[in-house]
């Protein structure tokens, strides 16, 4: 039975709301633990379903795992079960799980062999693999696609794997994660240019480098690292997430808010508070807080020359992709219009009818560009019933029904509650009229 939200818009919200942590790095980090058979503890874990599903699929293969607190969890894996990644178990509970994917490296780094299911996860269009494998395939890993299962099988070549050289055709975060850890254990150097940069990757180098990796070019998209024969343990703290730090950014400017974003990681946002302040949102960054004070109206700003304002997503240091749909709802409400121009997924912005049928001035041009013309509160939008595609749609679509008039029911929410950990329930006490159905 899947349940919703029912959302009652229109409350001005008030308080303080502290941000989970990153998901986008926690997938990583937790798939980091199989590159040892020593303790690691990791903590500011988000507790949300791809996170959890990923821990129970750790502790099906042999990691002992011990959740001091929903935050934090010990792992060690001394005992992994290599015959149960041949299961059908194992096959259909890993294919049910993005993150699933990321363990390959680290099996390939210590054990030599992986599996790895075809990509599923949300529609927002074709995620590729192509730079896992290419990569891996450089490092002389030999692969097998099983038509039956739906599988690859990857296994390291004799004499294990070897570093190489590689431009990767995309700074893909996943696959220069999964790259990364395979490469640490690996003979000779690995020099990885084209990487992705984003803090969740600098965060999972550093820890890899305290468990005795070592990894130079940190923070850049050249990374060399030198082979290590064996990795220890270490304690790991994630970042706070910085998509739901936008998020909450948007929410406070739509439902004219005052609210404070506490413990944000401020060094490690890049330029999303730029990008908010580009549509005219007042924030104040306090010492490693955000304050963002209640506001009646903010105005789009426009390039120098007065040509129209384009947002559009770019790799790290550039706005990352997963905040335009919040970007794209924050802006109609704003006075002016602008451009949303989304390159890396092809369906990110199919949730715009949404927007449209809650009196939304939107015109979606293709695929990937969508122009906003912002009713400047003139009218409010109107709540309606609709379901939630992605994750990242889905907080989009929250936020535009607590800013509307009137009931909205928001269905498919377990794609939400993916990436959001008691969404309903923090948002509550900031005084949002939301309840689960």
């Amino acid at each position: 039975m899947s349940s919703a939200f029912e959302v009652r818009g229109g409350n001005r919200l008030k308080g303080e709301i502290v941000p989970q942590g990153a998901k986008n790095e926690a997938l990583q980090i937790i798939s980091a633990v199989l590159l040892t058979a020593d303790k690691v503890t990791i903590s500011n874990i988000p507790d949300i379903v791809d996170v959890n599903l990923l821990i129970e699929l750790l502790g099906d293969m042999g990691v002992k795992t011990n959740r001091i607190s929903r935050d934090t969890c010990e792992f060690q894996a001394d005992q992994i079960n290599l015959p149960y990644l041949e299961s059908a178990e194992f096959k259909k509970k890993s294919g049910r799980l993005r993150g699933s994917v990321m363990i390959a490296g680290p099996l390939l780094a210590r054990f030599g062999k992986a599996y790895i299911p075809k990509p599923g996860g949300d529609k927002i269009g074709r995620r590729r693999l192509d730079t896992h494998i290419i990569g891996f395939e450089k490092l002389g890993v030999q692969f097998v696609y099983d038509n039956d299962d739906n599988y690859f099988r990857l296994e390291a070549g004799d004499g294990g794997l070897k570093g190489a050289y590689m431009l990767l055709d995309e700074p893909s975060v996943t696959g220069t994660a999964n790259i990364v850890m395979a490469a640490v254990m690996a003979n000779g150097t690995t020099t990885i240019y084209n990487a992705a940069c984003e803090p969740y990757l600098q965060q999972l180098c550093k820890m890899l480098n305290s468990m005795g990796a070592n990894i130079s070019g940190i923070g850049s998209n050249l990374l060399t690292i030198q082979g290590v024969s064996s990795l220890k343990g270490c304690s790991h703290a994630m970042l706070p997430d910085m998509i739901e730090i936008g998020s909450f950014i948007g929410l406070a400017a739509m439902t004219r808010s005052e609210i404070t974003i506490k413990n944000a990681g401020v060094e490690h946002l890049g330029i999303i508070p730029e990008k908010f302040r580009q549509l005219g949102i007042n924030l104040e960054i306090r010492g490693n807080d955000i304050y963002i004070p209640e506001q009646d109206s903010y105005e789009i700003q426009t390039f120098l020359d007065g040509s129209i304002l384009t947002i559009s997503d770019h790799p790290w240091p550039g706005f990352t992709p997963d905040l335009l749909s919040i970007v794209l709802v924050v802006a109609t409400q704003a006075k002016g219009s602008v451009m949303i121009h989304q390159k890396m997924f092809e369906s990110r912005l199919f949730f715009v009818d949404k927007l449209i049928d809650m009196g939304a001035q939107i015109v979606l041009c293709d695929p990937h560009r969508a122009v906003v013309i912002g009713l400047g509160r003139q009218h409010a939008l109107r709540g309606i019933t609709m379901s939630s595609p992605d994750i990242r749609a889905g907080v989009s679509l929250l936020i535009a029904a607590l800013s509307a008039e009137g009931k909205s029911t928001i269905q498919n929410i377990e794609q939400i509650d993916r990436g959001y950990q008691y969404i309903d329930e923090r948002l509550r006490k900031l005084g949002a009229d939301i309840k689960r159905i």
